[in-house]
């Protein structure tokens, strides 16, 4: 592995792109990072936002030197044909779909415990570091489905070994950087936890459908398109901004 290739022109315009999109990439990980950890004491839960993104580093590193194991998950290793039904079931697809369930799962379940909250006086409180254990397992299962998005990403602009790991690291170190405000602001607007609980349902939905794709299912001869990732960070986008204008159009209403 030769660093040296970050130093020429084309390495470092790739090492830029590539860390931006692995920053816009990251998003999605920040969010449910930060809505696991919402559920810990104040002081565990930047311990728990470090120990997801370095796990999201770690996961990322190590696919990157397996690469050729990467794209060997993308063919598929068994076949469906139903006649109504067909499809190429394949590694990746199959981590894909998983994780899309696992967040509509974890997205659903969090929404009720915020609307129907009730906490039975018998029932036995959980010890800090078993809370903090079981969110880190929580953030380490859907790392490792963030992390193939990721490195799929980084395989199609370059090549080059030490741009995608440099890019990778810089990239959470950024993110470790912004993860603190975005926890905290998190916490203090329950709306936004909302909000990003529905973004969670979203990015299930969109995992589910890649992985569809992934797999060429093909229903009564109609196959599922690729759904363009930048419509939903759009969205995403829109959406914080319509609630960022409307908390402080609340505050200000207080405030008179």
């Amino acid at each position: 592995m030769n660093f040296q290739e970050i130093l020429t022109p084309d390495g470092i315009v790739s090492l830029i792109t590539l860390t931006f999109l692995e920053i816009v990439l990251g998003i999605d990980n920040i969010i449910f990072i930060s809505i696991a950890a919402n559920k810990l004491a104040k002081n565990e839960q930047a311990k728990a936002r470090n120990i997801g993104l370095i796990l999201a580093m770690s996961f990322r590193i190590v696919l990157l030197f397996g690469i050729s194991y990467i794209i060997a998950m993308q063919e598929p290793f068994t076949y469906v044909n139903l006649g109504w039904l067909k499809a190429g079931i394949s590694g990746q697809s199959l981590i894909l779909f998983v994780g899309g369930l696992f967040l509509l799962y974890k997205a659903t379940s969090e929404i009720h415990e915020k609307l129907e909250k009730h906490d039975p006086e018998d029932k036995p409180k959980p010890s800090a570091s078993s809370k903090l254990n079981a969110v880190v397992i929580q953030i380490a299962l859907i790392n490792i489905v963030f992390s193939i998005d990721s490195i799929l990403t980084a395989i199609g602009l370059t090549q080059v070994l030490s741009i995608m790991i440099a890019a990778v690291v810089i990239s959470v170190l950024i993110m470790m950087g912004f993860s603190g405000p975005v926890g905290s602001f998190v916490n203090k607007h329950p709306s936004i936890q909302m909000l990003g609980m529905a973004f969670l349902i979203m990015i299930g939905f969109m995992l589910i459908a890649q992985a569809a794709h992934d797999a060429n299912v093909s229903i009564f001869s109609s196959t599922v398109g690729e759904v363009p990732k930048g419509y939903l960070y759009f969205a995403i986008a829109f959406s914080l901004l319509v609630e960022v204008l409307n908390i402080k159009m609340r505050t200000k209403t207080v405030e008179a």
